[in-house]
């Protein structure tokens, strides 16, 4: 069963590949696109959906096979929610039948399940504090109305780059630019893990973990970040520059410290090659986009994924948290970012609603809430201690 999973998420991922090139050709079309797709946009949002039908095939057969709702762990998490990622999309996509947003939702979801899959893929029993109903109700929740949240950013990404003057620069395209690193260093990371796994690269410390532990940690990249009092066992491999306190994961650190190293290399050669922004390359695509259109799209799926994160991150956790912890609240880390994470959409549709921010500051928005969700997701998961370690 775990081998059909696999094969069923690897053919999803050729899918949305190939759906990605579908609405490529989609967009260039010249005719019009929204009352009346083109063939184009037709077969694109087609095999679209067969690869949601695979991906969502993965879920299920993972699930029979592990005997729980298969978010458990990074893997299961990153990849549950790429598959509700692209179900918000092809829902916006019926509904307002704009292909750019495949051009731009379709790469970031080949991004997510190739990071995903660069973390352990086993499918391992649940500790004791997972070991419920809840987990399903609650993390699935979570997913999906995050996902839906994350539509925004897509939206708020064309808008901007329709919108924002690239013949000079400024601080709009700084940040815009910013955003574009972004995304070119979750690829370099996938690519640079890929390359020293394929060396079989591996260094083992002796250090203590954030629970005060003396334990080996093992790292599969050259270590520039080593764990507190830790002691490189491995010979022949690079010595750490500086320790941590006991509190980081050193490890997971030094992941993401790599990423952003790499990431700078991989967009400099970028900007040598296109030698203009990677944003002002991409605008020549928005052409043809109506604001007012993208700008609804953005706030109608913060106006549909916020209620549905409200129940999953706040109202299941909290019923779960008086469970299994006895209490409703507790400010672990990744508490206080959910938190932080439904303020900021709730005053994003305050702001909106009762103050008139629309269009460009709306956009803004919307792209800053994919980063508060992503720095939940990738650093307090991975870096800070607390009950969610385990994720």
């Amino acid at each position: 069963m775990i081998a059909i999973s696999s094969n069923l998420l690897y053919a999803a991922f050729l899918l949305y590949l190939l759906s990605t090139f579908l609405f490529g050709g989609a967009i260039r079309d010249r005719r019009k696109q929204y009352d009346k797709p083109s063939k184009w946009a037709a077969a694109a949002i087609s095999v679209t959906i067969l690869g949601f039908i695979a991906h969502m095939g993965y879920f299920v057969t993972r699930w029979m096979a592990a005997g729980h709702a298969p978010v458990s762990n990074m893997f299961e998490f990153v990849t549950a929610f790429s598959m509700m990622f692209v179900l918000a999309f092809i829902i916006l996509y019926f509904l307002y039948k704009v292909s750019i947003l495949g051009s731009f939702t379709l790469p970031i979801t080949l991004l997510m399940i190739a990071y995903g899959s660069l973390f352990p893929t086993d499918v391992s029993p649940l500790i004791p504090a997972l070991q419920s109903d809840w987990l399903a109700i609650h993390v699935t929740t979570t997913a999906l109305g995050s996902a839906v949240l994350a539509s925004s950013c897509i939206a708020g990404i064309i808008y901007l780059l329709r919108s924002v003057d690239q013949t000079k620069p400024s601080m709009k395209t700084f940040w815009l630019e910013v955003i574009m690193y972004s995304i070119v260093a979750t690829l370099a990371f996938i690519i640079i893990t890929l390359v020293f796994r394929g060396l079989q690269y591996e260094a083992v410390y002796q250090g203590f973990d954030q629970n005060g532990r003396e334990t080996e940690i093992t790292y599969n990249l050259p270590s520039l970040i080593g764990p507190n009092q830790g002691e490189l066992l491995t010979e022949g491999k690079m010595e750490a520059f500086v320790e941590v306190p006991a509190v980081i994961d050193a490890g997971k650190l030094n992941t993401v410290i790599w990423s952003v190293i790499s990431g700078f290399l991989l967009y400099l050669f970028l900007r040598l090659i296109l030698r203009k922004r990677i944003s002002a390359a991409l605008q020549p695509l928005t052409k043809n986009i109506k604001l007012d259109l993208v700008d609804e799209i953005g706030y109608r799926s913060v106006a549909i994924g916020f209620p549905i994160f409200t129940l999953g991150a706040l109202v299941f956790a909290m019923i779960w948290a008086q469970i299994a912890w006895t209490r409703y609240w507790g400010w672990d880390p990744k508490e206080v970012w959910a938190l932080i994470t439904w303020l900021f959409y709730a005053a994003y549709l305050h702001l909106r609603l009762a103050k008139g921010w629309h269009g460009e500051r709306s956009a803004w928005l919307g792209v800053i809430g994919f980063g508060i969700i992503m720095f939940n997701l990738v650093f307090v998961n991975l870096i800070i201690a607390g009950l969610h370690s385990y994720a």
